[in-house]
């Protein structure tokens, strides 16, 4: 009967530290457990977008000569706003006087070259009368005429050429506006065509800016001109598709009114009207968002585990993004710390 007992309370004490075993890992596995800060889901305002944008101007032009040639001097500064006609560049000439008073010696020899062949004709007509000569002779005399009258007018044409080429070794502003940079410098041997300089036309002024690719550009928009102060703007063109680096539309509006008068280059904020779609969008702070796989997820808290979900980012700023997914207005997802989560972790969700 004493070996019954003692049997009975060596079985019961190995049964109690079992249990104790279990209730200590649970325990260590609750201690583990990291404190995780979480953030309510939002729907976001898809009626309004603001977007920062920069002021071009409508019409830019790359001035560059039509010749050949070695600047001599320059006359104009990047920024500087220049007149019609004005002089930016000068070329060094000699080479192309050089080629006129060529041009200009072949259209002499040319002329004079016409005047002995009408000479000639004449006496061949005079001695064809009195049959000193046959019509065929004075047929050549007429031709040899026709001949050097065309390559008289071919030298005049290379003539013009050359006095053109000549003018053009005096680069002037087409249009009146400001430089936006000027790459040309005394001394520097030039190709013609080869850009020295840009010119903003003064005029219409526009904004450059970059649609998300989930947003097609809307075709009008308010420019935030003075605080509380709007202008209009108005689409003029949008790229043809969407870059495949940032996925932006790049699109350009022109600006009405008063905003003419905005500085060349200057960082403006725009606001535009977006239609709203079916799909729910929400608002997240951009500490909630975790891209380190193949593609975005939010992090939700599961009965003391964290669950990854796959979301679409519609759209991203400094502090925020707006996100699409199987998720829901009022629920709550982990907002700091997401880079560090992995699936099925023990966390404690942090209540305020």
């Amino acid at each position: 009967m004493g070996m019954y007992f003692k049997h009975i309370l060596m079985a019961l004490f190995v049964a109690l530290l079992a249990g104790c075993d279990q209730q200590g890992s649970s325990a260590d596995k609750e201690v583990r457990a990291p404190y995780v800060r979480m953030a309510t889901l939002k729907s976001a305002d898809e009626n309004t977008l603001m977007l920062s944008g920069i002021v071009q101007a409508r019409h830019e032009t790359p001035i560059a000569f039509q010749v050949d040639g070695r600047i001599i001097k320059r006359h104009a500064d990047a920024g500087q706003s220049v007149a019609q006609g004005q002089t930016l560049f000068n070329m060094d000439q000699r080479d192309l006087k050089q080629s006129v008073q060529a041009a200009k010696a072949n259209v002499l020899a040319a002329e004079a070259a016409v005047a002995t062949a009408q000479a000639d004709a004449a006496r061949m007509k005079a001695m064809q009368a009195e049959n000193l000569v046959s019509v065929r002779a004075l047929d050549r005399s007429t031709l040899k005429v026709r001949e050097a009258i065309t390559r008289k007018d071919a030298t005049k044409a290379k003539y013009a050429q050359a006095l053109n080429g000549l003018s053009y070794t005096q680069l002037t502003a087409p249009v009146a506006g400001v430089l936006l940079e000027v790459t040309g410098e005394a001394g520097q041997v030039v190709q013609a065509g080869q850009s020295v300089a840009v010119l903003a036309h003064d005029g219409e002024r526009e904004v450059e800016l970059f649609f998300p690719d989930l947003i097609r550009p809307p075709q009008f928009g308010s420019l935030l001109y003075t605080p509380g102060r709007l202008v209009d703007l108005t689409l003029r063109e949008v790229s043809g598709a969407v870059d495949p680096e940032s996925r932006t539309w790049r699109a350009r509006y022109s600006v009405l009114q008063e905003g003419q008068r905005l500085a060349l280059g200057s960082v403006v904020r725009a606001k535009f009207i977006i239609p709203g779609d079916d799909v729910q969008t929400f608002v997240i702070p951009i500490t909630a968002l975790d891209e380190r796989g193949q593609g975005a997820v939010l992090w939700r808290v599961i009965n003391g585990e964290a669950q990854a979900i796959n979301i679409k980012v519609v759209s991203i700023t400094a502090e925020s993004a707006k996100v699409q997914g199987n998720l829901k207005i009022g629920e709550k997802v982990i907002a700091l710390g997401t880079h560090l989560l992995m699936p099925n972790m023990a966390v404690k969700a942090l209540i305020k």
